[in-house]
């Protein structure tokens, strides 16, 4: 997979998040890793930096539950109007994690 391959399957993967659900930018990393060869979250991060104003960048959050750096109200903003669990500051990630279907970690 190309470098721009890789950044058009981060963004269809994002687009497939569902309202009110979340994954983080590893999950998005370890979903696309077998048929990518590529496993970072950092790349994910930065390509959702570069390219991700056209999807639900909300729906993208660190292990932790943190929102996106420099955008934590709207994104707060937009998790709520989707009824996204949150948990203070965070997302709640328990009740909140999505995989994509045929992932064993398909809640």
């Amino acid at each position: 997979m190309t470098p721009d391959e890789y950044v058009e399957a981060v963004l269809a993967l994002v687009e497939r998040i569902p309202p009110g659900r979340v994954m983080s930018y590893g999950a998005v990393a370890d979903a696309l890793a077998e048929r990518s060869g590529r496993a970072s979250p950092r790349l994910v991060g930065s390509i959702m930096a570069r390219h991700g104003g056209g999807v639900p960048w909300h729906r993208v959050v660190n292990a932790a539950g943190r929102l996106p750096p420099g955008h934590e109200r709207e994104a707060r903003a937009r998790l709520r109007a989707e009824g996204t669990p949150l948990r203070g500051d965070k997302v709640d990630i328990a009740a909140a994690n999505w995989s994509p279907p045929g992932d064993d970690r398909t809640r």
